[in-house]
């Protein structure tokens, strides 16, 4: 078993920054990618920003230029830092960590941080 655990979500003013973490624990050698969704309320989950099979970053649309993921693959940690906030990036944001377990895809997820964007 993989277990992540988020770190740093909080209430910002529009325009503001806040930076992510996530630790993995547990099986890490079977770790594959570690990426970052958010779900806003209402809508479903969706990727926010994750790594190419080459090891380059992607993100989507509306984060782009603005946020910034970064793995360190030594101490199994993802961090997602973000900047320029603005209201529509309010949502709570999980880490995810997918890679084989032996034969078989294993998606994991943490518990997840709440980012609040708001005057």
């Amino acid at each position: 078993q993989v277990q992540l655990v988020e770190s740093g979500g909080g209430l910002v003013q529009p325009g503001g920054s806040l930076r992510l973490s996530c630790a993995a624990s547990g099986s890490i050698s079977s770790i594959d990618v570690m990426d970052w969704y958010r779900q806003a309320p209402g809508k479903p989950r969706e990727v926010v920003a994750t790594f190419t099979t080459y090891g380059s970053a992607n993100y989507r649309d509306s984060v782009g230029g603005r946020f910034t993921i970064s793995r360190d693959r030594a101490k199994n940690t993802v961090s997602l830092q973000m900047d320029s906030l603005k209201p529509e990036d309010t949502a709570v944001y999980y880490c995810h960590a997918g890679g084989y377990a032996g034969t078989r895809w294993r998606d994991h997820w943490g518990q997840g941080t709440q980012v609040t964007v708001s005057p």
